[in-house]
C-alpha cells in the first residue's frame, strides 16, 4: 500500500505552493552549489549564483528557425546580445508559467510562441528541470558529486536550445587563469557517446577556498554527443547563437583568466518536432546534460593514523573519472526514479504531519542539507564531511550538526553516522585535550586539522549535550521489529547481514546490493537482532568517550557557568534554562546508551542523577507563576524558546511511566521479543498516575501556551532578548507544541517564506517583524534547516508511538497547566 501511496504522490509532488526568494538549481555539495537568486521574477531576471550570492555564468536561451527572435530563459544572456553591434535578430522574451519544486528538482516552465509563418500553430511548452537527487536507498549515488538538467519540449514547430557556463565555476577569484578541452567518448558497447566540457584552475590551489569557492578540482559539462559546441568570448558565441540557431564545433584555445575576453563553454541543439510546417500535431523531445565537479582529496582529515589526504567515497568504486560520469550519465533514470520516490513519500509524511506548506518547506530544505556535505573514506568505514556554510566554515561543527539531525534520521540514519564518526575517531585517538566534547574538526572547512590546543569555540555543556543526545536517536534509529516501526521508510529495505569484523565500522556499507533490477543499493539499517549487534559494536569501541562526555556533564549542566550555546550570536550567558535542560537530557541519554551494552550500573547511576536533575532544573528554570520557563535561572522577567524539549519526546522519554514506555533501547539486551520495561523500573521515584514522564507535562503545557501568546508576524522568536526566530528551533519547539500552536507556528514561517526580504538560500536567522530580514549576521544556505524535519521524525519516533505520547496537549484541560511543575523556588541556591 506505501507503493501505491507514493506513485500517487508522484505526480503532484512538483505542485509547490510557497514562493521563496531563491530556489536550488545544482546543488550537491559546498563547492557545486548554484542557486537561483530573485526566483519571485522570471529566470532571465539575474544571473544564477553560488550559494554566498556571487553571481556566477550560467545561462540558457532558445530560438525558432524562421524566425527573427531569441529566447533567454535562464540567467542575463541578453546582456552580451545588446552589445551586438551587427544584430540581425530581436531579443524577446517567453511566457513564463512558474517554478515548481521537490525535494530533488527545480522545474520552470515556459512557452515560446510560433513563428509568424506559423501563427496557427500553439507556443512550443519548454520545462528546465535540475535535478540534484536525494537517493536514501543508495549512499554511492548520494556521493556522485554531479547533478543533472533536463531540457523537455513539446509542440509542432522546431526550436533551437543553447547552454553554457564559464570559469566561475571553478574559482572564486575572477582573475584566475584556467585552461579547458571538449573530450569526446563512446560509452562502452552502447551506441550512445558523449561529449564533455573539462574546466579547471590552470594552477590548482590544494584544499583551498577563496570567498568560499574551491580552487581546485575540474568541473565536467556533459551531454550527448549530437551536441553542436563553442568555446569563446561571450560577447561572440552567444551572438552567433542568436543568429544562426547553432554553434560551429570551434574552440577558442587561448587560455587566459575568468573574465579576461569571458570565455565560455557552450553547447546547441536542434529540436526537430515536425516536418511538416502545415501540421499542429505536437511531439516532445528531450535533452539531458550533467554538470560535475571532481575533487581529489576532498579534505584532509586529522584521523587516529594522522593528518591524511581523504579521497572521496565513490573512488572506492569507479576506477576512474570517466568511469563515473559516464555511470552517473547513464544512470539518469534510476537516479531519477529513487529521488521522486523520496519526494514523494516526503510529500505524504509531510503533508500528515504539517500541511501543504509544510511540504513545500521540507522540500526546499533537502537539498540545501545535504550541499553541506562531501563523502569520502572507504565501504569498509565511511565518513560524511561537513561544512558550517555562511555563518563561520568551521570543519564538522557539532551544534550544527545537532540542528541538521532530524533531517538525517527521516532520511537515512546511516548518514548520521558518518557525520558523527570523524569526530568520535579524531577525540578517541588523544588529540583533543579537553573533557568535554569538541566543537568541530577545524577552525575552516576543508581542513580538519583538530584543536590539539583545545582552544575551539567553548561550548562544553552544549556539545556534550548535542552528542549524548544524537548518540542515542541513533541507537533508537537501529532498534526496530517491522518496518512500519522503523524511524525512517528507507531503514528495513536490503539484506540484514552483520559484519563482526571488529576492523570495520559498525556501519560499513560493504557489498552494495541490487534489488529489483536497481545496481548499488545500501543494505538495511539495523533491525531485528542486526540492530543490537550494530550499536553494541559501534558503542562498545567509544563507550569510554561517552562516559567522560556525562562525567562533565554532571559536573557543569544542572547551573551552567557563563558560557555560549549553539546560539553564540547572541552571546554567553551564565544559568541558561535551555542548555542546562541539553545537558540533563544528555545525562538521561547516557543512562539509556549504558543500558544498549549491557552495563546496568551505569545505566542506574546516570539515571538516578538525570531524574534528581530535572527535578530540580522545574524548581530553578520556571517563571514565577509558573507560565513559562525563562532565559536564565536569575533573569525574572525573561522567557525562552525551550527548544531542547524536543529531545525527550525524540528519545522517548517523554513515555517513562505510562502504558507506551518502552524504549528502543530495553531491547538490547535480548532479542526483539523482549518484554517492555515495567514503568517502575523505567523511573522508580514516580507512578504512572503521579508524573508521568522524564520531563513534566506541565513544561510542554506551559510553553505550548506560551508559544502563542509569544508569537509574531513572522513566527516565534528565539527569546526575549530580540524579535530574531532561528527557523530550525523553531521546527524543534513547534513538534511538541498542541495542535493549533503547531500549525499557527508553521503558517507564521509559511508567510515568512512568501514575503521575506533575504535574497540568499534559506536562512536560518530572522527577524519575524518587519520585512522578515536579516538581523545583521547573514546566515545562509546552512545544513541546520534539517531541524524542519522535526515533525516527521516524531512522527516516526519510538516505534510510531512518540506523538501518542504528546496527546495530553490536546486534552480540553491541555492548558491548564496539571502535572505539578512548580513555580521558582525561592530560596534556591543558584
Amino acid at each position: 500500500m506505501r507503493w501505491l501511496l507514493v506513485a500517487a504522490a508522484a505526480g503532484s509532488a512538483l505542485a509547490s505552493r510557497l514562493t521563496p526568494p531563491v530556489l536550488p538549481l545544482i546543488v550537491r555539495n559546498p563547492y557545486l552549489s548554484t542557486w537561483l537568486g530573485d526566483a519571485r521574477q522570471p529566470p532571465w531576471y539575474e544571473w544564477p549564483m553560488f550559494w554566498t550570492g556571487e553571481r556566477i555564468g550560467f545561462s540558457i536561451m532558445a530560438s525558432v528557425p524562421g524566425s527573427d527572435k531569441v529566447y533567454p530563459l535562464l540567467g542575463r544572456p541578453q546582456d552580451s546580445l545588446s552589445l551586438d553591434q551587427h544584430r540581425e535578430y530581436n531579443v524577446s522574451f517567453p511566457t513564463y508559467l512558474g517554478a515548481k519544486f521537490d525535494a530533488s528538482t527545480t522545474n520552470f516552465t515556459y512557452l515560446i510562441p510560433a513563428p509568424e509563418s506559423n501563427g496557427s500553430a500553439k507556443p512550443v511548452e519548454l520545462v528546465l528541470s535540475f535535478l540534484s537527487p536525494i537517493t536514501p536507498t543508495s549512499t554511492l549515488r548520494q556521493s556522485i558529486p554531479a547533478s543533472y538538467i533536463t531540457v523537455h519540449v513539446k509542440g509542432s514547430f522546431n526550436v533551437n536550445l543553447y547552454l553554457d557556463l564559464n570559469g566561475q565555476w571553478v574559482s572564486g577569484n575572477r582573475g584566475s587563469q584556467i585552461v579547458w578541452k571538449l573530450a569526446q567518448e563512446q560509452l562502452g558497447t552502447s551506441d550512445k557517446a558523449l561529449k564533455t566540457w573539462e574546466i579547471r584552475r590552470e594552477t590548482e590551489l590544494l584544499l583551498s577556498e577563496e570567498r568560499d569557492q574551491a580552487e581546485w578540482g575540474t568541473l565536467y559539462f556533459t551531454g550527448p554527443s549530437d551536441l553542436r559546441h563553442e568555446a569563446g568570448t561571450s560577447g561572440i558565441v552567444r551572438p552567433r547563437f542568436a543568429r544562426t540557431g547553432t554553434l560551429p564545433d570551434e574552440i577558442d584555445e587561448e587560455f587566459r583568466g575568468i573574465m579576461e575576453d569571458e570565455p565560455i563553454f557552450a553547447f546547441s541543439k536542434s529540436f526537430h518536432l515536425n516536418s511538416s510546417a502545415s501540421s499542429s500535431i505536437p511531439s516532445t523531445d528531450s535533452v539531458m546534460f550533467s554538470i560535475a565537479l571532481v575533487q581529489n582529496p576532498v579534505a584532509q582529515f586529522a584521523s587516529a593514523r594522522g593528518l591524511t589526504f581523504m579521497r572521496p567515497l565513490w573512488a572506492s568504486w569507479f576506477s576512474s573519472v570517466d568511469a563515473l560520469l559516464d555511470f552517473h550519465y547513464l544512470d539518469y533514470d534510476t537516479a531519477a526514479s529513487l529521488a521522486t520516490n523520496y519526494s514523494a513519500q516526503l510529500a505524504i509524511d509531510a503533508f500528515r504531519s504539517g500541511s501543504e506548506d509544510y511540504v513545500d518547506i521540507v522540500a526546499l530544505t533537502a537539498r540545501q542539507v545535504m550541499g553541506a556535505t562531501v563523502f569520502s573514506g572507504t565501504p569498509d568505514d565511511p565518513i560524511l564531511f561537513l561544512k558550517e556554510i555562511s555563518s563561520n566554515g568551521n570543519f564538522q561543527t557539532i551544534d550544527v550538526i545537532f540542528p541538521s539531525f532530524p533531517f538525517f534520521l527521516y532520511t537515512n540514519p546511516r548518514w548520521l553516522a558518518y557525520l558523527l564518526e570523524p569526530l568520535i575517531e579524531h577525540m578517541l585517538s588523544g588529540q583533543y585535550p579537553n573533557k568535554y566534547a569538541m566543537h568541530d574538526l577545524g577552525y575552516h572547512f576543508p581542513n580538519a586539522t583538530g584543536h590539539a590546543d583545545g582552544r575551539d569555540e567553548y561550548m562544553p555543556v552544549e556539545e556534550c549535550g548535542n552528542i549524548l543526545i544524537m548518540g542515542l536517536a541513533l541507537v533508537n534509529s537501529l532498534i526496530y521489529d517491522t518496518s512500519s516501526t522503523a524511524g525512517s521508510v528507507w531503514s528495513s529495505l536490503g539484506s540484514s547481514r552483520f559484519d563482526p569484523d571488529p576492523g570495520t565500522s559498525a556501519f560499513s556499507l560493504g557489498k552494495l546490493e541490487t534489488r529489483d533490477g536497481v545496481f548499488g543499493l545500501d543494505d538495511s539499517w539495523g533491525g531485528s537482532t542486526k540492530g543490537a549487534k550494530q550499536a553494541k559494536k559501534w558503542l562498545t569501541k567509544s563507550y569510554r568517550l561517552w562516559k567522560q562526555w556525562t562525567s562533565y556533564l554532571i559536573e557543569f549542566s544542572l547551573r551552567p557557568h557563563k558560557q555560549l550555546s549553539t546560539d553564540d550570536f547572541a552571546g554567553p550567558l551564565e544559568l541558561q534554562t535551555n542548555l542546562a535542560l541539553k545537558g540533563i537530557l544528555g545525562i538521561k541519554a547516557m543512562s539509556q546508551i549504558a543500558k544498549a551494552i549491557g552495563n546496568v550500573e551505569d545505566a542506574k547511576y546516570y539515571r538516578n542523577i538525570s531524574e534528581t536533575y530535572v527535578s530540580k532544573w522545574e524548581g530553578y528554570g520556571i517563571s514565577r507563576d509558573g507560565s513559562h520557563a525563562l532565559l536564565a535561572y536569575h533573569w525574572y522577567g525573561s522567557w525562552t524558546t525551550l527548544y531542547n524539549l524536543y529531545a525527550d519526546t525524540l528519545l522517548c522519554f517523554h513515555l517513562d511511566g505510562t502504558p507506551s514506555s518502552s524504549s528502543p533501547t530495553s531491547d538490547l539486551q535480548h532479542s526483539s521479543q523482549q518484554k517492555p520495561i515495567a514503568p517502575s523500573e523505567s523511573n522508580p521515584h514516580r507512578s504512572p498516575s503521579e508524573k508521568p514522564g522524564f520531563v513534566s507535562r506541565n513544561v510542554y503545557k506551559i510553553q505550548s501556551s506560551w508559544y502563542s501568546a509569544v508569537r509574531q508576524t513572522y513566527g516565534l522568536p528565539l527569546d526575549s532578548r530580540h524579535l530574531y526566530a532561528k527557523s530550525d528551533w523553531e521546527f524543534f519547539a513547534a513538534a511538541v507544541t498542541s495542535k493549533p500552536v503547531r500549525s499557527e507556528i508553521l503558517q507564521s514561517v509559511a508567510k515568512w517564506v512568501n514575503e521575506t526580504s533575504t535574497d540568499r538560500p534559506f536562512t536560518d536567522l530572522y527577524e519575524t517583524e518587519g520585512t522578515g530580514g536579516w538581523p545583521g549576521a547573514h546566515f545562509m544556505a546552512r545544513p541546520v534547516t534539517g531541524g524542519h524535519f522535526a515533525f516527521l521524525t516524531l512522527d516516526k519516533a519510538c516505534g510510531g508511538k512518540a506523538m501518542d505520547g504528546l496527546r495530553f496537549l490536546d486534552d480540553e484541560d491541555g492548558e491548564k497547566g496539571v502535572g505539578g511543575v512548580r513555580g521558582r523556588d525561592e530560596d534556591v541556591e543558584l
